[in-house]
């Protein structure tokens, strides 16, 4: 089994009690370079809103500040980007879907920073 197959796996249970709870999920994905934040109905059929480091407002943020789009200041960036979009859609609460990552480093910032801009998990 590859570390994607491993990461879907892990990622299957919270998936299936997000479905259960019938409410918005915010869907994290990270790679090398970037970091994207999804959020998506409770129906899991379309994306509401989404925020990543490949966004123009970002990018020119992380080059203010002389930063990559793949450290822990540019996924606070998207946390905060991403609840903003939330809190102005209407979306107060969500289930945080970490996609089988570990809640550690990139992960656990980009929460952290959504936590702060007011959305509730």
């Amino acid at each position: 089994m590859d570390k994607k197959l491993s990461r879907l796996r892990r990622a299957q249970a919270s998936r299936r009690k997000i479905a259960e709870l019938r409410t918005h999920r915010l869907c994290v994905h990270r790679t090398n370079q970037h970091i994207y934040a999804n959020v998506i109905s409770p129906e899991g059929d379309k994306v509401l809103f989404s925020a990543s480091t490949l966004e123009p407002e970002v990018r020119s943020a992380l080059a203010a500040e002389k930063k990559s789009g793949s450290n822990v200041a540019a996924a606070t960036i998207v946390g905060k980007r991403v609840a903003e979009k939330a809190k102005a859609a209407g979306v107060e609460s969500v289930a945080f879907d970490r996609s089988g990552f570990r809640y550690h480093g990139r992960v656990k910032a980009l929460a952290e920073a959504a936590r702060e801009a007011g959305l509730k998990f």
